[in-house]
This record gives C-alpha cells, sequence and structure tokens, in this order.
C-alpha cells in the first residue's frame, strides 16, 4: 500500500466529503454473480477499521473521534446497477469512542453512514492485550469485531472480524499493523432469485498514531479482500 499517498487522500476526504446520492434499492436486478461482486464491496468498505493503536487504554483511559474512512471500490459498475450511484469510492464518515477495560480489555463502538445514501451501520470490537507493551517492548493484541448494515431494506447484511495486531510508541507518534479475517454475510430480502453470499476476506492494516497532548490524530491504509481503503480520524485520547 502506498500508505503516503493513502493519508493525503483520506485527510482530503476528511475536509469535504462527496455526495454519494443515491439509495441501494435494485438489488433486484442484479445476476447471483453481481451480488457476490456487490457483497465483496460492501464486506471491505463496511468491515471494521480499528483506527487505533494495539497498546491498552487502561482503565481510566477514553478514545473518542469523529473518522472517515474511503474505500476504492472494484466493481462500481455493479454498485451504480443496484442504486448507488456512479462513484469509484465509497465514504464513510463514524462516530467512535473506544475505553479502557481491566486486565488489558478495550472495547470500543461506532456508528456511521455513506453521505446521500441510505446506507447506515454500528459496529464495535473488544481486544485483549497479549503483550501491554512499555518503553523496550511493543504492544501485541488480539481483536474480535462485528459491523450492522442498517436502512438498506433490500439487504441484511453483517461483518464479523479477527485480527492480530502490534503497535509500538516513540514519544507521540505509535505506528501500528495488522493481519485478520473478515467474514461477510449478505442477505437478499424479498429477492427470490438471489442467494445469500458468505464471503472470506483477508485483511491487512497498517496505520499511524499522533497524540498532541489530548488531541490526536490517527491515519490508516486497510487491504480488505481486493479493495483497498484508507482513513483519517481526529479526536482526543486520554
Amino acid at each position: 500500500m502506498n500508505l503516503k499517498r493513502g493519508l493525503v487522500v483520506a485527510s482530503l476526504f476528511g475536509v469535504s466529503l462527496p455526495v454519494v446520492a443515491a439509495d441501494i434499492n435494485q438489488i433486484q436486478t442484479l445476476t447471483q454473480d453481481e451480488f457476490h461482486r456487490l457483497s465483496q464491496d460492501l464486506g471491505a468498505a463496511l468491515s471494521y477499521k480499528p483506527l487505533t493503536p494495539t497498546a491498552p487504554l487502561g482503565l481510566t483511559g477514553f478514545d473518542v473521534g469523529v473518522a472517515v474512512t474511503a474505500t476504492s471500490i472494484k466493481n462500481s459498475d455493479v454498485l451504480q446497477k443496484a442504486g448507488a450511484g456512479d462513484h469509484s469510492t465509497l465514504p464513510v464518515p463514524s462516530f467512535r469512542l473506544h475505553k479502557g477495560l481491566p486486565l488489558g480489555l478495550d472495547v470500543g463502538v461506532m456508528v456511521g453512514a455513506v453521505p446521500g445514501t441510505n446506507v447506515r451501520l454500528y459496529g464495535g470490537e473488544l481486544r485483549y492485550a497479549i503483550v501491554s507493551g512499555g518503553a523496550a517492548t511493543p504492544a501485541i493484541g488480539i481483536r474480535g469485531s462485528y459491523t450492522k448494515l442498517t436502512g438498506v431494506d433490500q439487504l441484511d447484511f453483517n461483518t464479523k472480524g479477527v485480527d492480530l495486531s502490534i503497535s509500538k510508541g516513540f514519544l507521540m507518534f505509535t505506528p501500528y499493523a495488522g493481519i485478520g479475517k473478515v467474514w461477510a454475510s449478505s442477505t437478499p430480502n424479498g429477492i427470490p432469485a438471489l442467494s445469500k453470499e458468505s464471503l472470506s476476506l483477508n485483511k491487512v492494516f497498517v496505520g499511524a498514531n499522533l497524540n498532541f497532548g489530548l488531541m490526536n490524530l490517527a491515519f490508516e491504509g486497510d487491504r480488505t479482500g481486493e479493495a483497498t481503503s484508507y482513513g483519517a480520524k481526529l479526536g482526543f485520547r486520554f
């Protein structure tokens, strides 16, 4: 991944989000192969993106912010046929909150939407620090995640994910990276001609967190399946 280029793109999306201006409401026009490809793209775009380093927050710690991810769609013609407009990138702005728990556990929740469409989603994560990290050692953690699509009457869609990640802080700068799997479940509602799709997608991501006292910035590049996403988050971490 060209992370430097991606971070610039994600930052620009954070300043001015494009409006897709169309709803996904024509799934009945798709063939089974097209529905499969649509489900792949939605799995990449709507699956959980961490946008946070691996190190646990601790019992009193919080990480709260607003974020945007932008996913390059591989099958934009199928997305357009399903009713979502003519575009090659799917932006997902979101609000995110992470809270530290005892025993090296962190919990996170998010809510988001695709501007100008009927696509809404919510999700969350539970992360356990296998190694908490310190001055000389990196943090290593395992995460389980979940997202659920709402607002699209024709589609029952969710993703589940698991990943292993590592991060190491250097003063205010904390790079991180991880690998994992995403399982997407995509069921058409009221469309007898189409069958459920169950997908297994490989995932890899890299990112960087910059902390300026209370203000916090995070940037991330993600490859899920065959689609690439870039994300940025602005908030507070303490």
